[in-house]
């Protein structure tokens, strides 16, 4: 049977690493990181996302400062807004929850974030770091995959790394940070020839299509090493991309869903506040 990777588990421990240093900071009559997390509107599945990013960072000793934003605000007033949270030394990171609604121009509210307060990594001169190899807060999701496999202790450099999907929040930015640790990395997807073969080949597979149990077993080999980052309701119950119990038997390693990516992508961004702390007190992430 192939052995769990545990994202619960990585959480828990970057979250007690987040505590000490909060405490650390505390104890030396510093601050905490704060957080802004800006929501327009009131899509569900933002404000159920805000608020837990608010129960984290508030647990580990983080302000998170929520303003709720009505749908009909005027670009130029949340533009504005957004430019006095970049001006505020206190404020360390700003989240602006996705989707907007229709009529907001998203591109260039989130371009208005300052890089060095854009925890999310969604600003263009944060992505054009990232795929430039540069110092930049990585993006949570494609992050959580990285720091699964580190935790591990699972060698990326020469490995063949599969990458199924290729969004710009999942699947292109996690090639990218599997490529900065000298992976050889194919992405493939929807028009991809031949995909149970490439998939079979693979070393360690990264699942993010967005179709429940799609990858069975067909796709993997006894050594398989897979992150599923799908999460899809099926008869239900939340779940991955990869047919979990069909292929638990006949690969290496294998993250659950729920559990496994998935359990570490806010606890990342909350640790990616502490980071812009320490950035921009010392004025050097631009450097």
């Amino acid at each position: 049977m192939g052995k769990i990777i545990d994202g619960k588990m990585i959480s828990q421990d970057i979250k007690d690493e987040i505590k000490n240093f909060v405490e650390n900071r505390k104890n030396r009559g510093l601050r905490a990181p704060k957080i802004v997390s800006l929501l327009v509107g009131n899509d569900g599945g933002s404000i159920y996302y805000i608020n837990s990013q608010e129960k984290l960072a508030t647990s580990l000793g983080v302000s998170f400062n929520k303003l709720l934003l009505d749908e009909k605000i005027k670009e130029d007033k949340l533009i504005n807004l957004i430019e006095d949270l970049n001006r505020d030394k206190n404020v360390d990171g700003i989240i602006v929850q996705l989707p907007l609604p229709n009529g907001l121009n998203e591109k260039k509210i989130i371009n208005t974030i300052s890089p060095s307060k854009d925890i999310d990594c969604l600003t263009f001169n944060n992505q054009g770091k990232l795929y430039c190899g540069d110092k930049v807060f990585l993006p949570c999701t494609p992050n959580s995959v990285i720091t699964l496999l580190e935790r591990y202790n699972i060698e990326l450099e020469g490995k063949n790394v599969v990458v199924v999907g290729r969004s710009n929040i999942v699947g292109k930015p996690v090639a990218q940070l599997l490529l900065n640790k000298n992976a050889t990395v194919t992405i493939c997807h929807s028009k991809t020839k031949n995909l149970k073969d490439i998939c079979k080949n693979a070393d360690i597979l990264v699942v993010a299509i967005g179709k429940a149990k799609y990858i069975n077993k067909e796709y993997v080999n006894k050594d398989s090493i897979i992150l599923d980052v799908g999460t899809s309701s099926y008869n239900g119950k939340i779940t991955g991309d990869v047919d979990f119990d069909n292929v638990i038997n006949e690969i290496k390693m294998i993250t659950p869903v729920p559990g496994g990516v998935g359990a570490l992508t806010t606890t990342l961004l909350i640790r990616n506040s502490c980071e812009a702390l320490e950035y921009n007190e010392n004025e050097n992430f631009n450097s």
